[in-house]
């Protein structure tokens, strides 16, 4: 037989995905893959029941409903002061994983480099190899998880083509400062470089941090390709609707390849998830205050049990210390914690490029009742795991 991929070679499954069977295996509460376990809101469900009945089950268009992007376009208006246009700027995808992918696609040739901050979510990686490209990390610097401008300019420096933005960050939970963006901004422009931001924890933050729509920094709009989704915001992570924003002649581009990856995202589920979208204010200060509960309420936990870990900005990811245990691999340690102690979480060396192996990953995306579930399985993870 043919040899099969050589840019796929390198490639071994999710770690995240991994994780959840792990913790389906032991019955384990699973604070790795980050999902809730609570309902959408009731209205989104409400409609989509309605919208079994409607003639809407068959393709929309290929890159998004026109009352989808209308609506889209609205609320991207209300928060970040500038409307795209529905119709040129733009496009609908299966989750922002396809729209990471299509912005890739879009931008980069094989052999162009791209700057990923380090941790990272995995995917973007994979983004970059299955691009053809070839990433350059640069470190998110524990316990702050800030960068060097220095560093980050010696990257610029090497004649990427791209740098990729998650803001909030999965999964340290930094939200970047106006100021460090701006530091990027200006390195994109010096040295003409597209900014693709992931963006998809925009309205989960704690104050008093604030989000800052990185194509609103001045000279932006016309070099960002912005990616997010409905996923994290109104918890309909199986719904696999994302988005790409982008000036029209990115955009001309994203649709094509949009339309080859995937055809389109479901048709049914826009049609529903435009209620969500046209949420008022008063949804997004309920979700910042539920998620401020459960972050408030898992750190105090954390507090008790006395173990070290991350205070996130936003999103709603904590990475814990497990340096005491003394393992020497942290993919070891989350398996025997979801065999001894019941809990499921992701090894933080899948997330960082430099030989990082002392975090794991939690979320808090659950009901209070599994938080806290959670951490009276925690409790005595001393006594279950004993230090090597």
């Amino acid at each position: 037989m043919p040899s099969l991929s050589n840019r796929t070679d390198t490639f071994t499954d999710s770690v995240i995905r991994r994780m959840t069977r792990i913790s389906n295996q032991y019955n384990a509460v699973n604070l790795s893959q980050g999902f809730p376990d609570f309902a959408p809101p009731q209205e989104i469900l409400d409609r989509l029941a309605q919208v079994t009945g409607e003639d809407c089950h068959q393709y929309s268009i290929t890159w998004g409903a026109q009352n989808f992007r209308e609506a889209l376009a609205d609320k991207y208006e209300h928060f970040a002061g500038r409307r795209p246009d529905p119709n040129g700027e733009i496009v609908v995808t299966c989750g922002s994983t396809e729209a990471m992918m299509a912005a890739m696609m879009s931008v980069t040739n094989p052999g162009d480099k791209v700057i990923v901050f380090s941790p990272f979510y995995e995917n973007y990686g994979a983004d970059t190899i299955l691009s053809g490209a070839e990433p350059v990390y640069v470190p998110l610097v524990p316990p702050s998880f800030s960068f060097d401008p220095e560093v980050l300019e010696d990257a610029f420096r090497q004649g990427v083509k791209a740098i990729i933005l998650c803001n909030p960050s999965n999964p340290c939970g930094k939200v970047f400062t106006y100021g460090e963006l701006k530091v990027i901004a200006d390195l994109a422009e010096k040295y003409d470089t597209f900014v693709i931001t992931d963006e998809v924890y925009e309205h989960i933050l704690y104050l008093p941090n604030k989000h800052t729509y990185f194509a609103t920094l001045p000279g932006m709009w016309d070099r960002t390709i912005q990616c997010s989704s409905l996923s994290k915001t109104y918890s309909i992570t199986g719904w696999r609707l994302g988005y790409v924003i982008a000036p029209p002649e990115i955009i001309d581009r994203v649709k094509k390849v949009h339309d080859f990856l995937t055809v389109g995202a479901a048709a049914p589920l826009q049609e529903a998830a435009v209620t969500g979208l046209r949420f008022g204010d008063e949804y997004y200060r309920d979700l910042q205050e539920k998620y401020t509960e459960k972050r408030e309420l898992f750190l105090r936990g954390l507090r008790d049990i006395n173990i070290a870990h991350t205070e996130p900005q936003g999103a709603y990811y904590i990475l814990l210390d497990i340096s005491e245990f003394g393992y020497e691999s942290d993919l070891e340690f989350c398996e025997d914690l979801a065999r001894l102690v019941g809990v499921g979480a992701v090894p933080g060396s899948s997330f960082f490029k430099e030989p990082e192996n002392r975090y794991i990953r939690f979320h808090f995306a659950k009901k209070n009742d599994t938080l806290n579930e959670a951490l009276n399985r925690l409790s005595d993870i001393r006594k279950k795991i004993k230090s090597r």
